[in-house]
C-alpha cells in the first residue's frame, strides 16, 4: 500500500516537472515569436546630427544648387519661347483679315476726304440743330471705327515685331542657361563621382587593415596554440578563448566583408538619376510605412551627393523601415528629432548623413552612429544596402 502511494507520488512529480518545462517550452517559443513578429526598434540614437559641411561638401551642395536654378532658368525661358511663338501663329493667323478690314478702311478714308466739302455741306444744311448733331456723329463714328480698323492692323504689326524680337532674345538667353546648366551638371556630377570615389578608396583602407588584422590575429593565435601544444600547461578551452579574443571585435561579432559598390551613375543628370533609383527604392521600401519615397531619397542623394541606398538602409536598421518610429517620421534614430512629413525628414537625414559621415557606410561612421554595438549596426546596415 506504502509502495504503491509512493510510485503514484513520484508518478505525479514527474508529470509536474513535465508539464513545467513544456510550460517553460511554450513560453520560450512565445518569445521567439514575438521577437521575430515586432517591428525592430532603434539601436542606436545618434547624437551627432548637426555637422558643418566641409570644403568637399560645400561644393556637392552648391552645385545641386546652381543645376536646380539652372535648369529652372531653361524650363521658364521654354515657356516664355512658347507663349511667344503661340502669340506670333495668333498675330500671324489674324493679319489677313485685319489687313483686308484696313484696306477697306482705307478706301474708305479716301472716299471720304475726296468729299469733305460736300459732307460739310450736308452737315450745316440740316434742317435744324438734333438733326446737325446726328449727321455729325454719323460721319464721326464713321471715320473713327475705320481709322480703329487702320491702328489695329498698326498695332499688330507692332506686336508681332516687338514678339518676334521677344522671341529671338529669349532664345538667346536660353542657349546661355542651357549652358550653364551643362557647365553646372558637368560640376556636380565631378563633385559626386569625387565623393564616390573617396568612398570607394576607404572602403578598401578598412578592408585592407581588417585583413591585415585578422591575418595578424590569426599568426598569434597559431602561435600561442602552437606553444601551449608544446608545454602543454593550457587546456583547449583557453586557447579557443584567446582565439576568439583576438579576433577585434570586443563584442563578439566579426565585421563582415566591405561594403558593396553603390552602382550610382553620376554620369546621368538628375532627372535621370532620380528615375532610376527611385524605382529601386520603391521596390525596397514597399509594403512598409516608407513605401513610395523612393524620390524623396534618390532627389536628397542627388542634392546631397550621397549613396542612394544609404539612408533607407539606416531606416531599416534603426526602426524596420518606419514601422517602429521612437519620435514621429524619425525612421533613423536621428537625435531627438521629429518632422511633419517624411519628405522632410527623408531631406534631413541624408544632408546629415552627407554633412557628418561621408559619401557612404564605412566603420568609422558605423563607430560615430552606433559606438556601443557598431559591428552589428553596420552588418545589418550594409547588407541592407546590398538589396537595394
Amino acid at each position: 500500500m506504502v509502495l504503491a502511494k509512493t510510485e503514484q507520488t513520484r508518478a505525479g512529480a514527474a508529470r509536474c516537472r513535465i508539464h513545467a518545462a513544456l510550460c517553460v517550452l511554450a513560453l520560450m517559443l512565445c518569445m521567439v515569436a514575438v521577437s521575430f513578429a515586432a517591428p525592430r526598434v532603434a539601436c542606436a540614437k545618434t547624437t551627432d546630427i548637426d555637422a558643418e559641411a566641409d570644403a568637399a561638401q560645400q561644393e556637392v551642395e552648391r552645385t545641386a544648387a546652381a543645376y536646380d536654378e539652372a535648369v529652372a532658368l531653361v524650363d521658364e525661358l521654354d515657356a516664355k519661347i512658347a507663349d511667344n511663338e503661340q502669340r506670333i501663329e495668333q498675330i500671324e493667323a489674324a493679319l489677313p483679315e485685319q489687313q483686308e478690314r484696313s484696306a477697306q478702311a482705307m478706301r474708305f478714308m479716301y472716299k471720304f476726304q475726296q468729299q469733305v466739302h460736300a459732307l460739310i455741306d450736308m452737315v450745316l444744311g440740316a434742317g435744324d440743330l438734333n438733326s446737325f448733331l446726328t449727321t455729325y456723329e454719323y460721319l464721326d463714328h464713321l471715320h473713327a471705327r475705320n481709322m480703329a480698323e487702320i491702328d489695329e492692323l498698326a498695332s499688330l504689326s507692332n506686336e508681332l515685331d516687338r514678339t518676334k524680337a521677344t522671341l529671338a532674345d529669349a532664345k538667346v538667353e536660353a542657349n546661355q542657361a542651357l549652358d550653364e546648366a551643362s557647365d553646372a551638371l558637368a560640376a556636380a556630377q565631378t563633385a559626386r563621382e569625387d565623393a564616390q570615389r573617396r568612398a570607394q578608396e576607404q572602403a578598401e583602407r578598412e578592408a585592407a587593415e581588417r585583413a591585415a588584422a585578422e591575418a595578424a590575429a590569426a599568426a598569434a593565435a597559431q602561435k600561442q596554440q602552437d606553444d601551449e601544444r608544446a608545454a602543454a600547461e593550457v587546456d583547449q578551452e583557453t586557447s579557443q578563448e584567446f582565439s576568439e579574443s583576438s579576433s577585434g571585435a570586443s563584442s563578439g561579432e566579426q565585421v563582415s566583408g566591405g561594403i558593396t559598390t553603390d552602382d550610382a551613375d553620376w554620369s546621368l543628370d538628375k532627372t535621370a538619376f532620380v528615375s532610376e533609383w527611385a524605382n529601386r527604392i520603391d521596390a525596397y521600401l514597399a509594403g512598409s510605412p516608407l513605401a513610395g519615397q523612393g524620390t524623396a531619397f534618390a532627389e536628397a542623394a542627388w542634392n546631397y551627393g550621397v549613396d542612394p541606398r544609404w539612408s533607407p538602409a539606416i531606416a531599416y536598421t534603426e526602426s524596420s523601415l518606419g514601422a517602429a518610429c521612437f519620435l514621429p517620421h524619425n525612421a533613423w534614430g536621428w537625435g531627438s528629432s521629429s518632422w511633419g512629413s517624411w519628405e522632410e525628414a527623408i531631406d534631413t537625414h541624408v544632408r546629415g548623413l552627407a554633412r557628418g559621415y561621408g559619401y557612404t557606410i564605412s566603420e568609422a561612421a558605423a563607430k560615430k552612429y552606433c559606438p556601443p554595438n557598431w559591428q552589428h549596426w553596420y552588418n545589418t546596415t550594409s547588407a541592407q544596402m546590398s538589396y537595394i
